[in-house]
């Protein structure tokens, strides 16, 4: 069983809400075999069960929160809940902030849970990856390796 799970949030087809998905995608092959790497929709109930079993995840989303497109954000979120506006949209009724707050209140939050969110320009069904979401990809990638090192000890 994985010890560290890294979850890759978004839509392909929707612009900058692929980012989690591309940072997983990228993260597949540089992982340790410890490490599982899932790319996922944001299901609220599939969040859920991904934080079932493991030690810690590392979620990967985009937000859009009217900071800069690209920026961004690195959340500790065992102490502190999820700032809301960081996820001003979502395609769920359910988003990220609320999913992890309700794995806080069941008790299945994993001691270990860190949220990379990059901030959106364009969420336009069909549109590519912005560009300055496309530049921050490599950081966020090198911030997850940076996490599983930490963590690694």
């Amino acid at each position: 069983m994985a010890r560290t799970r890294i979850i890759g949030i978004g839509h392909h087809d929707r612009g900058d809400d692929a980012v989690g998905r591309v940072v997983a995608a990228r993260l597949r092959a540089e992982a340790p075999p410890d490490v599982e790497v899932i790319e996922t929709d944001g299901d609220a109930a599939q969040l859920l069960d991904l934080f079932d079993g493991v030690d810690g995840v590392i979620v990967i989303d985009a937000a859009l929160s009217g900071n800069a497109p690209g920026s961004i954000h690195r959340l500790d979120v065992v102490f502190a809940p999820v700032p809301r506006p960081l996820f001003a949209t979502s395609s769920h009724a359910v988003g990220l902030a609320e999913s992890i707050e309700l794995a806080r209140v069941l008790g299945s939050l994993p001691k270990r849970c860190v949220v990379f969110a990059v901030e959106g320009e364009r969420f336009d069904l069909g549109a590519p990856l912005s560009a300055p979401v496309a530049e921050a990809v490599a950081r966020v990638v090198a911030g997850v390796l940076h996490e599983m090192r930490v963590e690694a000890g």
